[in-house]
């Protein structure tokens, strides 16, 4: 009876923790790792199994959580599997899949709990994804502007020229960059209000050959908002620690785009004539100059909710995508059955391409009201038609706000890493000292601190490594 009892056990230590199975109870879940060690020839083949092997004691070592061990054993025991709670979902995810139990085998105690974690733990992982950039970058973000600031060392005049630059960039480091800010945003307006108004047919002139003049003082509050704009955007170039970065800025793009029609119609008119002379090519200048309505979005530079406003639709890519094709299938389908039900009342709904924009125009619930519906038929698809809308257009509303009030808070912490990276500099040398004495600190804290047993230390380590990942 000793022999067979001998053979017939198995010894297991699990992080440190000893139990001792019978091979009867193990032979009756045969796919599990633990089973497939019954069927294991030679010590080869078992260490495939397990991380170590003890011959003389016929001691199977598996270097895992020791307490969810004890969850393995009830199960081969009872043939029920329960969650443990203190590990997260994807971690004992991890642990059944190495110990290669399946998930039906979870009691029915612990199932619906278990299904539901794994469900949010996945709609939470979605959202996080869908946000392709997080607040946790921010940190990144601000290490590449020290690392820009630090070119300035190597540059000559480069404390100035980093004060400078910062006062441009950011409108919140000092009292004169407040007041540059301002000025900027001023001209930015002028600049506006001078466009518009030459628009105006108050405020043109006509020559006596019908063609259109400048007013003579918006004239000249072009040429002095165009020469801020140009002694703006060459400043930031010649200040800026890193000129291949500061053409893929799309702020800064902006600035070049919002001076460079300027130039090319004043190149233009000085080489060969005025707009009436120049047949295509003076339709041409004209798209440039209307181009420059491109100004206001200079404002951007000075508006911490605008760059938000441009990151969340920059990232926001797949619910723009969604939204623009429930519109596109809804749009298809109401003008099918609006053509269908109004073809033959000559009210505008001539063919299926007619009545996308009837379409279009009321699922965004716009109802500009030239073409509508006079039939029953008709009225009812074009209900239908606007309650599809108000749902489509609602869906995304609530995942793009998150994600404004996310990029809005990790620019303003940029903001503020900028504003604070030039009042370091004074605070370097003592700051390595305090580190030097915190990281002592530090030390002789884990040293007098009660030193726990290593597996438990080697087991938090694994699991917070599984919840990061």
């Amino acid at each position: 009876p000793g022999e067979r009892s001998t053979e017939d056990v198995i010894n297991i230590n699990v992080g440190g923790l000893r139990r001792r199975l019978s091979s009867s109870a193990l032979s009756k879940f045969p796919d599990t790792r633990l089973g497939r060690l019954l069927s294991c020839d030679s010590e080869e083949s078992i260490l495939q199994l397990c991380d170590d092997y003890d011959v003389s004691a016929r001691e199977f070592y598996f270097d895992r959580n020791p307490g969810f061990f004890l969850y393995v054993l009830h199960f081969y025991q009872t043939g029920k599997l329960h969650v443990m709670e203190e590990l997260c979902v994807f971690s004992f995810c991890q642990e059944i899949e190495y110990w290669g139990i399946n998930e039906f085998f979870l009691d029915s105690c612990c199932s619906y709990r278990y299904h539901e974690r794994k469900l949010e733990s996945r709609h939470h992982n979605w959202d996080e994804e869908s946000e392709v950039s997080s607040v946790d970058t921010s940190p990144d973000e601000i290490s590449d502007i020290n690392h820009d600031l630090l070119r300035y060392s190597t540059l000559r005049c480069g404390n100035l020229r980093k004060r400078l630059w910062l006062t441009m960039e950011n409108p919140g480091y000092s009292i004169p960059s407040k007041l540059f800010s301002f000025v900027s945003i001023s001209v930015v307006l002028v600049s506006i209000a001078t466009m518009c108004i030459h628009s105006m047919p108050e405020y043109q002139e006509v020559d006596e050959n019908g063609n259109v003049l400048d007013e003579p003082i918006l004239h000249k509050l072009e040429y002095f908002c165009i020469s801020w704009f140009t002694f703006e955007v060459s400043s930031r170039l010649l200040l800026s620690p890193n000129p291949r970065k500061f053409f893929k800025h799309p702020l800064n793009l902006i600035d070049i785009v919002s001076v460079l029609p300027f130039y090319f119609t004043l190149l233009v008119d000085v080489t060969m004539g005025s707009d009436s002379e120049l047949g295509n090519l003076g339709k041409v200048v004209q798209v440039f100059r209307l181009m420059r309505i491109f100004r206001v979005l200079k404002l951007a530079r000075h508006s911490t909710g605008l760059r938000s406003l441009g990151a969340t639709l920059k990232h926001s890519y797949r619910e723009v995508g969604i939204l623009l094709l429930y519109l596109a299938v809804g749009v298809s389908v109401f003008s099918g059955v609006a053509y269908t039900a109004e073809k033959e009342e000559d009210v505008g709904f001539d063919t299926i391409p007619a009545c996308w924009w009837w379409g279009t125009v009321s699922m965004t619930t716009v109802g500009y009201g030239d073409v509508v519906p006079v039939t029953v038929a008709g009225k009812l698809a074009a209900s239908g038609c606007i309650l599809g809308g108000i749902l489509v257009v609602a869906l995304p509303i609530t995942i793009i706000f998150n994600k404004f009030s996310h990029f809005y808070r990790k620019q303003k912490a940029l903001e503020a890493a900028v504003r604070n990276s030039g009042k370091k500099e004074p605070e370097e040398g003592g700051s390595t000292s305090s580190r030097d004495r915190d990281s002592e600190a530090l030390s002789e804290t884990s040293l007098d601190r009660g030193s726990p047993d290593p597996l438990l230390w080697m087991w938090d380590a694994v699991g917070c490594r599984m919840l990061s990942s």
